[in-house]
């Protein structure tokens, strides 16, 4: 059966304990997931059962190609990762990069405009 991990972020909006599940696609193994936490399903797919825009799934480390069907191939022994899609970026701040110790670091944005240097 396929392994299939959720990532600490995903799990601070929905309950998402590690879990097996039998199936030869994402689609089969995830119906099984979903039978055990029916909550799940909500946040992962949408009314069609596609994947929703801002979760991403990796099958054995690669990208799923089929985000609507999720008809990905699932090996018996594959490790299935799930998790929230980051979207948008960090800002450097003043469109520049800080050189640290010969080193360049990026700044990240903090709420209301505010910033802080990153190591």
């Amino acid at each position: 059966m396929a392994r299939v991990c959720f990532t600490p972020n995903l799990q601070r909006h929905v309950a998402a304990p590690e879990a097996v599940a039998p199936g030869a696609t994402v689609r089969e193994v995830l119906d099984g997931v979903f039978a055990a936490n029916p909550r799940l399903r909500g946040y992962l797919v949408d009314e069609q059962g596609a994947l929703r825009k801002h979760v991403s799934i990796f099958v054995n480390n690669l990208p799923i190609a089929d985000r609507a069907r999720l008809s990905d191939p699932v090996a018996p022994d594959a490790e299935i990762f799930v998790m929230q899609a980051l979207s948008g970026g960090e800002r450097l701040v003043g469109s520049r990069v800080r050189q640290e110790r010969g080193k360049p670091s990026k700044a990240r944005l903090l709420g209301e405009g505010g910033y802080r240097y990153l190591p």
